[in-house]
């Protein structure tokens, strides 16, 4: 699959997504391959901002912790990936017109945080307005892929409804987790 391909799946229950549930790896190479790199993308790029901007970012940002943080919110991450593919496989199984394998819901569980942490990047530009655009950004278009990947992922008859609600659950119980990662964050 292609770049360009990746970039239509947020918008598409189509583009891309047959052809990655046909070859999708096994939950380990996921872990191993994906999540842990891209898990320690948002650390890295907090603790350079954290130790490069100083009182400029915000104010306080400069007397925090930040490798006791950083290595928490690394942790956190990746605790976050199987609680997440679980809670995927729990709520999708869990209404009557929806069915998802595991390997298929932790595809979506490795998938859904991308933008996530690409949107980390932004961390580049010291800049906190900058930056809570781009997390929020980063965070609808993570929801979109949560809503088409189990449109695309799931065994389901043609009610939708189904699909927002068990995509507003997901959301919510990411939505929270991601909430307790930024708590964490601020709390050292």
């Amino acid at each position: 699959m292609n770049v360009l391909t990746f970039f239509k799946m947020p918008f598409s229950h189509r583009a891309g997504w047959q052809a990655l549930k046909a070859n999708s790896p096994s939950i380990p190479t996921l872990a191993w391959c994906v999540v842990l790199p891209m898990s320690l993308l948002p650390p890295l790029m907090l603790y350079y901002a954290g130790t490069h901007y100083g009182d400029t970012f915000m104010t306080g940002f400069a007397e925090r912790e930040w490798r006791f943080i950083t290595t928490i919110l690394f942790l956190a991450e990746l605790l976050t990936f199987f609680i997440m593919g679980w809670v995927i496989h729990a709520v999708v199984n869990g209404v009557e017109q929806l069915s998802i394998s595991y390997k298929n819901a932790y595809l979506l569980a490795t998938l859904a945080p991308l933008p996530l942490w690409i949107s980390s990047l932004a961390l580049w530009v010291p800049s906190l307005f900058f930056n809570i655009i781009v997390g929020l950004a980063a965070l609808g278009v993570s929801c979109s892929l949560i809503y088409h990947g189990l449109q695309a992922l799931c065994t389901r008859n043609e009610l939708d409804v189904a699909t927002i609600s068990a995509t507003y659950t997901i959301m919510s119980a990411g939505i929270l987790g991601w909430g307790v990662l930024l708590a964490v964050v601020w709390a050292y």
